[in-house]
């Protein structure tokens, strides 16, 4: 499988956390929502972010990585958006426009979409989850897969 994919982060407490060449920055109490993409194997990146949450223990790649090994940090919720289409950008953009706050520079070093990050804060689980029902009607040639973590 090859695509997108949405990791729904709860982040308990107000804490500085430092995240690779970015440096330290101040992550609050609330629900934030990573948007990468796995366009070789889709299913093993995000069963590396999820052993990655879930052990905290692990090589640190990637900007979502440091978040990840937070102990403050729970995956919640992550969905796959199966397609060969490069539409981490689209997707990111989205929940860019609804977010309460986007974390400048983060997850998009590489990125050519002109976003401002792939990390967006929001206050609730239940607003993300009203855009990925938005998702799933204007993303084209997506499926998308919930899939519910254990505790």
């Amino acid at each position: 499988m090859r695509g997108a994919y949405i990791l729904i982060i709860r982040f308990d407490g107000n804490s500085v956390l430092r995240i690779g060449k970015l440096g330290a920055l101040y992550f609050k109490d609330g629900i934030y929502v990573y948007v990468g993409s796995g366009m070789n194997n889709l299913e093993k990146r995000v069963e590396r972010h999820l052993k990655l949450c879930r052990t905290k223990e692990g090589a640190l790649r990637w900007h979502i990585d440091y978040l990840l090994v937070s102990p403050h940090s729970k995956i919640i919720c992550a969905v796959l958006l199966n397609t060969d289409e490069r539409i981490e950008c689209e997707v990111s953009q989205l929940l860019e426009g609804r977010a309460i706050k986007t974390v400048l520079g983060f997850g998009s070093s590489d990125c050519r979409g002109g976003c401002k990050g792939h990390l967006h804060y929001f206050r609730d689980v239940e607003s993300v989850l009203n855009l990925v029902k938005i998702l799933e009607s204007r993303v084209k040639n997506v499926s998308l897969i919930k899939t519910k973590l254990p505790d």
